[in-house]
């Protein structure tokens, strides 16, 4: 006789739910998650967790040590490179399959308002989460969830360094997100293509260049 399975939505509520832990910064790079710990946090036995841990593995965000626990996933340079790579291929079939309506154009340019606020205030974790839903916007307009789905996680992947190394002054997100829209709201999908890869290109340049930076210091 097969055991029941866990309900899915209680797996997914506990995904979900150490997932915003993960990404709002409440570990760092030594410390570990226990499925105890977790199940004693959310008041739910330790199966739904483990579920949870395990499909976070897959995404990328936590290794998980046999007997000993779950912790952020390390990246190297080189895998950061290579995320980029990957995300610079997906965005710009995302801007060449895009349906750019007045209404997906008002949106864009509402994210940049709130990017520029954040801008203004030096606050670098409500930018990033800006500048992500600002690319996500493009994505929904292809209508494409399989798409919309691999950008979102690769987000949470590169968030993981992000989060610590990014330098919010030496941006050139919002004047390349402006040029973008201006290109999308004028149907050039060609130069809006190029600025989005070039502004890609520089994004992982210079979170590369500050990683190569501290591996080099730490030995």
């Amino acid at each position: 006789m097969k055991k029941i399975r866990v309900p899915e939505n209680l797996t997914t509520q506990a995904y979900r739910r150490i997932r915003e832990f993960i990404l709002e910064g409440g570990m760092d790079d030594r410390e570990r998650l226990t499925e105890e710990f977790l199940a004693s946090q959310l008041g739910i036995s330790k199966s739904p967790i483990r579920e949870a841990l395990t499909r976070l593995e897959t995404e990328g965000l936590l290794r998980i040590e046999p007997r000993r626990g779950a912790y952020l996933r390390k990246y190297t340079a080189k895998e950061a490179e290579d995320l980029y790579d990957l995300r610079e291929a997906l965005e710009s079939h995302a801007i060449r399959t895009a349906r750019i309506t007045p209404r997906v154009v008002q949106g864009l340019r509402a994210h940049l308002e709130k990017m520029t606020a954040h801008y203004s205030s030096s606050d670098k974790i409500p930018w990033i989460e800006e500048d992500a839903a600002f690319h996500n916007a493009i994505a929904q307009a292809t209508g494409n969830q399989l798409l919309v789905h691999a950008l979102e996680n690769l987000q949470h992947q590169l968030w993981l360094f992000r989060r610590k190394i990014y330098d919010l002054s030496s941006s050139n997100a919002l004047v390349a997100h402006e040029e973008i829209v201006n290109c999308l709201e004028r149907d050039d999908r060609a130069r809006a293509d190029e600025i989005m890869r070039e502004h890609i290109s520089i994004s992982c340049r210079a979170l590369v260049e500050v990683m190569d930076a501290q591996t080099k210091h730490v030995a």
